[in-house]
């Protein structure tokens, strides 16, 4: 299954408030260091006067320039993100009316696979391009997760950042594709992480009296050994189908989860330290922006480049484990 399909821009926004971890640690009484040694994250961005929606906004604005390409070029605008601005209307419309896409002009929707929401959306936009449905897909991961998460579980309120990163995916000409795309789901663990709110199970005014129904909610060690114990045999199949070994991929890009886990998921895989692209020292865990916001700076500084093959990887809540195949 290749389809030819590709980036034609990718651009990303990052707030410009950056909170260090000695201010963490400060804030929530944790000793110096704590944080550094157990995520692997030394700083992140955190959102003030931004929106979901005017993050996109402004990733989405670099992706079309680099693909000299115009609002009014889309055909379809999908937000992968693992939360709406609000609960109606999907925010791709949103998108489209901050952007000035003309009404009409493109169709719109939102897809929510917590973290590997982008992934899913590349998939599903590759493979309406390569059906003839629509010719110029703007895909927008955006999020904020600094506002839910529980500053009563240091582990979780010290992992996350917030960013915003877009792609403009076209067809093409030129052996740009994506090879392969492939996704499970173990939903026994689907309860290991949380945003319990928010929804039709318990209505906003049921947060008057359990405030934490606001508040994000991970087992972490749980899903590191969930993801420990699935990852290898599912990207192990994953690269067979491609008839790929580890030393035919050019750059690995996970899910920045933390580094621990991309550590270890990345040495079990047979990736070495060279392929594999992370961020998360200076971003955290930016949910569905992870993986497109790694991919994003990888480009700009040359360590991804085009002709390449990549793989972008990761898990999410769920829990599913997911993983594309390009060539970029």
């Amino acid at each position: 299954m290749f389809l030819p399909v590709t980036i034609a821009g990718i651009g990303s926004y990052l707030p410009s408030r950056t909170v260090t971890n000695a201010e963490l640690e400060t804030r929530l009484s944790l000793p110096a260091g704590w944080i550094g040694r157990r995520t692997g994250v030394l700083e992140r961005r955190v959102a003030e006067h931004e929106t979901t929606v005017s993050m996109a906004v402004s990733a989405a604005r670099v992706a079309l320039q680099r693909a000299n390409l115009e609002p009014s070029d889309l055909d379809a605008i999908i937000v992968a993100s693992s939360a709406p601005q609000q609960a109606i209307p999907c925010t791709a419309a949103l998108v489209q009316l901050a952007l000035g896409a003309p009404d009409g002009m493109s169709a719109c929707w939102d897809l929510n696979a917590t973290c590997l929401s982008f992934l899913f959306a590349l998939h599903s936009a590759a493979q309406s391009i390569a059906l003839g449905q629509y010719e110029r897909v703007l895909i927008c991961s955006s999020e904020i997760p600094s506002g839910s998460v529980d500053p009563s579980e240091p582990s979780t309120a010290t992992l996350f950042g917030d960013a915003s990163a877009a792609i403009v995916l076209t067809r093409s000409n030129s052996g740009a594709g994506l090879h392969s795309a492939r996704f499970q789901t173990f939903s026994s663990a689907a309860h290991l992480t949380e945003f319990k709110g928010a929804g039709t199970l318990h209505r906003p005014q049921h947060t008057q009296d359990q405030p934490d129904l606001n508040y994000f909610s991970m087992d972490g060690p749980g899903i590191f050994r969930h993801a420990l114990t699935h990852m290898k045999p599912f990207m192990d199949a994953f690269l067979s189908s491609l008839e790929w070994t580890p030393a035919d991929v050019d750059a690995f890009v996970p899910h920045q989860a933390s580094r621990h886990g991309i550590e270890a998921v990345s040495t079990r895989l047979g990736f070495t330290a060279q392929q594999v692209v992370t961020n998360i020292a200076l971003r955290g865990n930016c949910v569905a922006a992870s993986i497109p916001l790694a991919l994003c700076e990888a480009l700009e500084a040359g360590q991804i480049k085009r002709g390449q093959r990549v793989v972008l990887a990761g898990t999410a809540a769920g829990l599913t484990i997911g993983a594309v195949a390009l060539t970029i």
